[in-house]
């Protein structure tokens, strides 16, 4: 069983990649189909590479499938609130930016 010290390393050696845009934030997360939906504070396309901070580490991914209301699109405006596939899971509240 880890002590108190080996768990606050644990804590402290999460990946954290570099950002770019912020481009808003996860409001809610289905974890049966592993789908994020992010409140756009700027516009987002297919093919855009995003970096998600969750609290288990930073990852990357690119934009591959994205919805605005059950519709699959092409690209979405700030404002929108677009349903992405995420590669790993996610918590309401986690930032999401566009890689730059």
């Amino acid at each position: 069983m880890p002590d108190k010290k080996e768990e606050k390393e644990e804590k402290t050696t999460k990946t954290e990649l570099p950002k770019g845009k912020q481009l808003g934030k996860i409001s809610h997360y289905f974890n049966k189909i592993g789908v994020g939906v992010v409140e756009l504070e700027a516009s987002l396309k297919i093919g855009d590479t995003i970096v998600i901070a969750a609290s288990a580490g930073d990852f990357e991914q690119a934009v591959d499938s994205m919805q605005v209301e059950h519709d699959q699109v092409q690209s979405a405006k700030k404002g929108d609130a677009v349903g992405l596939k995420v590669d790993k899971p996610v918590k309401q509240g986690n930032l999401v930016y566009l890689k730059g």
